[in-house]
C-alpha cells in the first residue's frame, strides 16, 4: 500500500511540479504528517525531492528528473487520453485504476507530449449513450468482467427478449460496449458456438470453480463484426416500397437508419417532375414500419405491400376520427 502511495506522490510531483504538503495530502487522502514521512522515504531512496520554504514554497523534484516514455509521440499520447471512458471504466470497477494509469502516463511523458495530451483531455469528450436513452443498469458487470479476465465459468439466470427466464452455464469470452449497452460474448459450457447476452438482462450470477480454456483462435473484434452484420440481416423481415417527398432524406435517415436509407437511395430511380422518388426499404416488420412512416406524415406514401398500405389507411382514419 505504501509503495503505491510513494509512487503516486512521485508522479504527482513529476506531473504538476511544486506542490505543498497539504495539497499532496489532499490528493493522496492521507495526513500531512504521512506526506512528510513519505517525502523522507523518497529522499532516502535517492529520489531528488527538495523543499522550498516560504509562502510560495512546497515540494518539488530536481529540474530534469523524470521517467520518459521513449518513442511515444504527442499524437500517440493524446489518442490514449481520448480513448479513456470514465463511465465504462467505473462500471467495470476500474475507475481508480484508470485514473492512476492516466496520472502515471502524464507523469512519464516529456513536456511537449504531456501538454498535447492534456489539451486533448480538456477539449474532447466521449459520451457513449444516445440522446434518447441512458446507459443500462448493469449490477453484475464487474463480476462478469472479473470472470472474463480470469477465465472462470459462470452460471446465470438470464431474461430473454420474450421475458422468458433461462438458466445458463457459460464460458465468458469477452465484453463489448455498444451504444451505452454492455454485451457479454460467451459460449455454452457444454460446448457450442459463442452467443451474445445483454448484461443488463442477467438477473442472477454465480461464479463457478475451475478455469476454462479460451479458444486460441477466438478474435472478439472479428466475432462482433460478423455478429453485427448477421443481426442486421435477421432484423429486417419485410420489404416496403414507398414514395418520398423532396428534402425528406435527413428525417427518413434519422427514422430508419442512415445506412439503410443511403443504400435505398443509391438504387432508386430518377425523381418525378415534383421531385418525389420511389424507394425500396427493408423494415423489421409491417406493424413497426407503420409507426415509423406515420412519423413522417404526408411526406411519405406507402405503395406496398398492400397489407402495410391498409395499416397506414386504418391509422390515418383513426387519427381523423380522433381529431376530426
Amino acid at each position: 500500500m505504501r509503495a503505491s502511495r510513494l509512487l503516486s506522490l512521485l508522479m504527482l510531483l513529476q506531473t504538476r511540479g511544486r506542490m505543498t504538503a497539504t495539497e499532496l495530502a489532499t490528493e493522496l487522502e492521507v495526513s500531512v504528517r504521512t506526506v512528510y514521512r513519505d517525502v523522507e522515504a523518497l529522499s532516502a531512496s535517492g529520489v531528488p525531492v527538495y523543499a522550498d520554504r516560504g509562502p510560495a514554497g512546497g515540494y518539488r523534484l530536481l529540474d530534469g528528473y523524470r521517467t520518459r516514455l521513449n518513442g511515444l509521440t504527442a499524437e500517440e499520447a493524446s489518442s490514449l487520453f481520448l480513448a479513456g471512458l470514465p463511465g465504462p471504466a467505473a462500471e467495470l470497477g476500474l475507475a481508480e485504476v484508470a485514473a492512476n494509469a492516466e496520472l502515471k502516463l502524464l507523469a512519464a511523458l516529456p513536456p511537449e507530449p504531456r501538454s498535447h495530451a492534456s489539451r486533448m483531455r480538456e477539449r474532447f469528450l466521449l459520451d457513449v449513450p444516445g440522446w434518447y436513452r441512458g446507459s443500462d443498469s448493469v449490477p453484475h458487470l464487474s463480476e462478469v468482467a472479473e470472470a472474463v479476465w480470469e477465465r472462470r465459468p459462470l452460471r446465470m439466470l438470464y431474461r430473454r427478449w420474450g421475458q422468458q427466464e433461462v438458466d445458463r452455464l457459460i464460458h465468458p469470452y469477452g465484453l463489448v460496449l455498444k451504444g451505452g449497452s454492455w454485451y457479454l460474448v460467451a459460449a455454452p459450457a457444454a460446448g457450442g458456438n459463442p452467443r451474445t447476452y445483454r448484461v443488463s438482462r442477467i438477473l442472477e450470477l454465480a461464479g463457478q470453480e475451475g478455469e476454462f480454456a479460451r479458444p486460441a483462435g477466438f478474435d472478439l473484434g472479428a466475432f462482433w463484426q460478423e455478429y453485427s452484420k448477421e443481426f442486421r440481416e435477421r432484423m429486417f423481415t419485410a420489404e416496403t416500397v414507398v414514395r418520398i417527398a423532396p428534402d425528406i432524406d435527413g428525417l427518413l435517415s434519422y427514422t430508419l437508419g442512415e445506412d439503410v436509407v443511403t443504400a435505398a437511395l443509391a438504387g432508386a430511380g430518377e425523381p418525378d417532375h415534383d421531385g418525389w422518388r420511389v424507394l425500396t426499404l427493408p423494415v423489421e416488420s409491417l406493424s413497426h414500419a407503420r409507426w415509423q412512416f406515420l412519423r413522417l406524415g404526408a411526406s411519405v406514401e406507402v405503395l406496398g405491400p398492400p397489407e402495410l398500405r391498409s395499416l397506414m389507411a386504418e391509422a390515418v382514419a383513426d387519427l381523423g376520427r380522433m381529431y376530426g
